[in-house]
């Protein structure tokens, strides 16, 4: 799995920090999506899914293919 994130089209809601806080955080001086682990563990794989399908903005990008 690989994931990217598009900070400009972020919003800031933090739906990915919440549910995948070991995968996203939100930067201090905007709020703004942070990547912090861009080709998680397997065991983060789901809720990686699961914040970019809540993302109101569509910021984060997940593929499968990406190891």
């Amino acid at each position: 799995m690989k994931i990217e994130v598009d900070k400009e089209v972020c919003c800031a809601a933090g739906m990915c920090a919440l549910t995948a806080p070991e995968v996203f955080d939100q930067d201090e001086a905007d709020g703004t999506v942070m990547l912090l682990e861009p080709a998680p563990a397997a065991q983060h794989h789901a809720a990686a899914r699961e914040a970019a399908e809540l993302c109101p903005s569509g910021a984060i990008t997940v593929n499968d293919d990406g190891g």
